[in-house]
């Protein structure tokens, strides 16, 4: 009696049980399992009866209370995020195929982000140590569950990514460009890649800054030229430079030395570096600094213009006097050859002159006399007297 009346409770709990079909004894889940998802991700739905057979049951998928899927055979469906729009809360039921009895799971949610994410490269140092290595760090800030892949080139070779490197943290000890991006999921989805960060290798060889002329004082308004030496270096034209200073460039140039007119902005301290041609991204250290100190131009130096130009005007005169007294000595020469030529000259004409006036007197006396005689014969007339003159 007891036992027939257990056995009736017991058929009628299981008819209750399939009768009703609301137990929420299926379980919803999926894979993977993020915070957050990105369009272009997969999830996959897992709907568990946990009774029975999985293919004794037919499977509906709801999202936010609607059909999502209806009726399937299948126990995992596949979504592909493609929009913002898959966001939302997920359920799902089983029914039995030879009745009504069917099986609810509990509420799974979902967040789709609009952005694709982009990773994040972080490190203490972008410069190596002589022997040593410096920590690069590759970070998504949205979501959980990644893993890196890394990604080395420089200026001279193209992009190649670091083997057997999926951590988020890892020790480098070559110089180089170095970039990161994060992926996860089956399919595999990437993030786009992080911003480029460049590490230099510290190498042993050491540099000096030397000034020429090695003057101990150096003034404003000279020339002065800054060199740069490697030392156990080989070959300047192995190297490329780079200075840091007041007044000098900061790119790197083939030139070793610098020079340029001192001015005040000129004082301060000044360092170089230099690294090989071949290998851009190993470089020396940085030179102790070389101090310059400036000096206004001393006040005796303000004679020296003035002293200069009276030299010079000096000079000149001195040429201008000499040729004023070759010209002189030139005319004086001149003016006494005229002068003799003119005495010449002179005495001549005195000479002819005097002949000529001695002729002249000469005709007078005869004139004279004939005239005595004229009168005289005219006076011997009047007196009645000849007198014959020879």
């Amino acid at each position: 009696m007891g036992a027939t009346l257990l056995c009736e409770l017991g058929l009628f709990l299981l008819c209750t049980l399939l009768c009703t079909g609301n137990a929420q004894v299926a379980v919803l889940t999926i894979e993977p399992k993020w915070s957050s998802y990105f369009i272009g991700e997969f999830v996959t739905f897992k709907c568990d009866m946990n009774y029975g057979k999985d293919t004794n049951w037919y499977y509906t998928i709801n999202k936010d209370g609607l059909e999502y899927v209806r009726d399937s055979e299948y126990k995992l469906h596949r979504l592909k995020i493609s929009s913002t729009g898959d966001s939302g809360k997920y359920q799902c039921s089983g029914r039995w195929k030879w009745s009504h009895y069917t099986k609810i799971s509990s509420a799974v949610f979902i967040t789709v982000l609009v952005y694709k994410p982009r990773a994040t490269l972080t490190v203490g140092t972008t410069i190596i140590p002589v022997g040593g290595s410096v920590t690069l760090t590759c970070s998504v800030q949205s979501s959980d569950g990644w893993k890196y892949e890394w990604f080395r080139r420089t200026q001279r070779t193209s992009e190649v990514q670091v083997r057997d490197q999926q951590n988020r943290d890892i020790r480098v000890s070559q110089g180089g460009i170095y970039s990161c991006r994060g992926t996860r999921g089956n399919p595999v989805y990437y993030t786009d890649k992080s911003d480029d960060v460049t590490i230099e290798k510290t190498i042993s060889n050491k540099v000096v800054v030397k000034q020429q002329p090695n003057w101990p004082q150096i003034f404003r308004g000279e020339t002065i030229t800054l060199t740069c030496e490697v030392q156990e270096g080989g070959e300047t034209t192995e190297w490329e430079y780079e200075w840091r200073g007041p007044r000098t460039p900061t790119q790197w140039t083939h030139n070793n030395d610098v020079t340029f007119r001192v001015s005040e902005s000129s004082s301060g301290d000044y360092m170089c570096k230099s690294r090989r041609r071949d290998d851009s991204y190993s470089s020396t250290e940085w030179s102790e600094a070389f101090t310059l100190s400036t000096a206004p131009e001393p006040e005796s130096s303000s004679f020296v213009t003035p002293l200069i130009v009276g030299l010079v005007c000096g000079v000149l005169l001195i040429l201008l006097l000499l040729l004023l007294l070759c010209c002189f000595k030139h005319s004086k020469d001149s003016f006494f050859i005229r002068t003799r030529s003119t005495n010449q000259s002179s005495a001549m004409n005195h000479v002819i002159k005097d002949e000529a006036q001695h002729s002249r007197h000469a005709s007078t006396l005869q004139g004279d006399a004939c005239v005595y005689e004229t009168i005289k014969d005219h006076d011997d007339t009047q007196n009645g007297k000849v007198d014959t003159v020879a």
